[in-house]
């Protein structure tokens, strides 16, 4: 991003308005409604701290969403200190509707302290304005470990190609876009790129969805209009309810004590440092070691797909409470030598396969596999699977049995 068309561009949004934006004519009655926000809340009450801090706050009021008008809305949006403009259409407000009426917005207002002061840092350090902290709501629900149909994963669900070419490590026993800060920094870039292209947010918001070429297509066929709501109509479906579904994620995040909304109290947060380590190491070892809950690891570290932080193949960092980062220190020669053998049985035989691959499994396709689905499930290639299973077609057949080979960043442990 050109640091003086950034200035610029701010200069010529000191004055944010709202304005009231008719339907695209091509608009669909049936609203669009992310993965994230379509299933159950289980995957979100896996996180450590609803599980383990829980205290609903009971109110009377506590299901009773309110609704406002119009009016209200558009006066709400135009006291937001934003640089994004806040627009306000029926689709907004159906956006609106559907947070509020929901189940999911009090358990995000419960752990948004755990996750915001990280993604708020790392916008203002890139000079991105801090209102995209809540693209992470319409993206995952604020859920580091959300996996989309497509195969999308963590806070900002990057597929594993984006994932790939915004340096975050993808493979058998790590996946970086699960990690809060990597992957937020990762995502920063990307948005910068992207702003780099458009100089428009919302133009940006719309790629960052489908991706520059679905918006560049639609700019075209929009006569070349470089503005989101001239070329709303020419997107997909789900692109044309992006945008207000972000406008919406913003007003809720900022008023909604006015809906009768009430956080679930997650208590303070922990407080956590990180430490480097050079050899392979089990969640479950630290665990018992240091006496602390198997699943608070987990939560605190899910980029580490397998339990494993493969430190021998190079430094890695884990994430602790702070007060058992220094027991860590004085007992890592314990805790890696505890059940050292029974933990990484199935890792301890290198086996020479293709492309310095260390396992090979037989995967058999079922009804709902995609390629995209398989790129995130085990941190290869398209192009890869193709390759090995000579495939011509990008089109998986239900019941044939794939070969992959796993890349483990050259993780073993010797017996």
């Amino acid at each position: 991003m050109k640091k003086k068309g950034y200035l610029l561009f701010i200069s010529s949004l000191l004055a944010i308005s709202v304005n009231v934006c008719p339907q695209t004519a091509e608009s669909d009655t049936a609203m669009y409604v992310p993965d994230v926000w379509e299933v159950s809340l289980d995957s979100l009450l896996q996180v450590w701290h609803i599980q383990h801090l829980n205290q609903k706050m009971e109110h009377p009021a506590y299901q009773q969403a309110t609704e406002m008008s119009d009016s209200v809305y558009i006066d709400r949006l135009s006291r937001l200190n934003n640089i994004i403009p806040m627009h306000f259409d029926e689709d907004v407000r159906r956006y609106i509707n559907m947070y509020v009426n929901g189940t999911k917005i009090p358990y995000i207002l419960g752990i948004e302290n755990r996750y915001f002061p990280i993604i708020e840092q790392t916008l203002d350090a890139n000079g991105l304005p801090e209102e995209l902290k809540y693209l992470a709501i319409v993206e995952s629900a604020l859920n580091p470990a959300a996996v989309s149909r497509m195969g999308a994963s963590g806070l900002w669900q990057f597929m594993y190609g984006t994932g790939k070419l915004y340096g975050l490590e993808i493979n058998s026993l790590i996946d970086e876009r699960r990690d809060p800060i990597l992957s937020t920094q990762a995502a920063c870039r990307y948005m910068k790129s992207l702003y780099g292209i458009y100089h428009d947010w919302l133009l940006v918001l719309a790629a960052y969805n489908s991706g520059p070429g679905t918006v560049n297509k639609a700019i075209r066929r929009a006569g070349g209009q470089n503005n989101y709501w001239k070329i709303q109509a020419y997107l997909p479906k789900e692109t044309r309810a992006y945008v207000p579904l972000f406008i919406a994620a913003t007003y809720v995040m900022n008023y909604y004590a006015y809906h009768q909304i009430y956080p679930v109290d997650t208590g303070d947060p922990i407080p956590t440092d990180t430490v480097m380590v050079s050899q392979a190491i089990h969640f479950e070892q630290i665990a018992a070691v240091l006496n602390i809950d198997l699943s608070l690891i987990q939560s605190l570290n899910p980029q580490y797909k397998c339990d494993i932080v493969p430190g021998n193949t190079k430094p890695r960092p884990i994430r602790l409470p702070v007060l058992q980062v220094y027991a860590f220190v004085e007992k890592e020669t314990e805790i890696a030598n505890y059940k050292k053998d029974e933990l990484f049985a199935k890792y301890a035989t290198t086996v020479s396969l293709p492309n310095g691959s260390k396992e090979k499994i037989i995967h058999k396709v079922v009804k709902g596999d995609t390629f995209r689905k398989l790129e995130s499930k085990y941190g290869v290639s398209m192009a890869q699977i193709k390759k090995w299973n000579n495939l011509k077609s990008n089109t998986l057949v239900i019941g044939r049995k794939l070969t992959i080979y796993l890349d483990n960043g050259g993780f073993s442990v010797a017996k």
